[in-house]
């Protein structure tokens, strides 16, 4: 498990604007678990770190970044940075939607559970859907999405029983299972899914995975998008241990990476963005205030501190 010690916060000079180039002030960081993975190798040290962003353009040499501008990029973890157009996307101004719903469900967060559902499980109508860490970012995306897409039952699990009534009381799940609970998850998955599961959305894997093949109907399908349950182990856990019932009722298991799918951006904000407008979706998101605890809201979020997308807020008014 990471810990603060970890992390040093210093002072760096910016580059001088040169043609074809805009400061950014940072206005919202995104915290996520991949960045876990990132520090057992991808990120260098002693290096600025990288991360989901939204920011306003402060100065420009950059006819495509116009001053007053909002863009998404990938320099967070930081007050300010000097962007190319190649390197920030300029924010559509959809309205009544709030510049950080770009780091939730319209952001790589959505985007995820979007291709989950769309691209990778095909969901299809009436199917009972199950997802693990459901009351994270991607969770409580999955759960809301499924609906709308048609499922018939919406199944989640979270770690404590809080976190599981907040899944069916508030998010619309219709059942939830309590990892903290001492009966085991592919028993609680059986009464809470008696005729089975369809589809399950994979962030944990491990004993989750296990309970979800052991519940899973013939021709079942898994997306596969995070392994919480491996992050801080030394090794990796046993494989599940019913991996041959995959060939036994034919059941597709497919990872996937949501860098790899940016061409389904469009298509979400296309689906969502009415959605959000009418309040058939919250954009849950847990809000960590001021930079100086960037690294707070990240550790928070590792040990499931947060209920909804983790997200720090830079400017009071942003």
């Amino acid at each position: 498990m990471p810990v603060p010690d970890d992390f040093t916060e210093v002072e760096l000079t910016l580059p001088p604007l040169t043609p074809g180039t805009a400061l950014v002030e940072n206005l919202w960081l995104s915290v996520d678990p991949y960045m876990r993975e990132c520090m057992d190798g991808d990120w260098d040290l002693h290096a600025p770190l990288e991360g989901r962003s939204v920011g306003r353009v402060t100065d420009s040499l950059s006819p495509g970044l116009p001053v007053g501008s909002l863009v998404f990029h990938r320099d967070g973890w930081r007050t300010h940075t000097v962007l190319t157009p190649g390197e920030a996307r300029r924010l559509p101004a959809y309205e009544g939607i709030a510049p950080e719903s770009f780091l939730g469900l319209l952001g790589g967060t959505g985007l995820t559970a979007y291709v989950a559902l769309t691209r990778i499980a095909r969901l299809r109508a009436g199917e009972t859907v199950f997802v693990s860490a459901a009351a994270g970012g991607v969770g409580t995306a999955v759960g809301q999405l499924a609906r709308l897409l048609g499922a018939g039952r919406i199944v989640g699990s979270a770690g404590s029983p809080a976190k599981a009534r907040l899944l069916t009381e508030e998010l619309g799940f219709d059942a939830a299972l309590d990892r903290s609970a001492p009966a085991p998850l592919a028993h609680q998955l059986r009464q809470a899914a008696p005729d089975g599961i369809d589809v399950y959305v994979d962030n944990v894997g491990g004993d989750h995975l296990e309970a979800a093949i052991a519940s899973m109907r013939e021709h079942g399908r898994i997306a596969w998008c995070g392994a919480i349950a491996q992050y801080h182990a030394a090794t990796p856990p046993a494989a599940p241990r019913n991996l041959f019932d995959l060939v036994e009722k034919s059941i597709r298991l497919e990872g996937f990476l949501v860098a790899r799918h940016g061409d389904a951006q469009q298509e979400l904000e296309d689906f969502l963005v009415p959605h959000l407008r009418a309040g058939r979706v919250v954009d849950r998101l847990s809000v960590t205030e001021g930079f100086d605890h960037a690294v707070d809201a990240f550790l928070g979020m590792l040990r499931g501190a947060n209920t909804g997308k983790a997200v720090v807020r830079l400017d009071p008014h942003g």
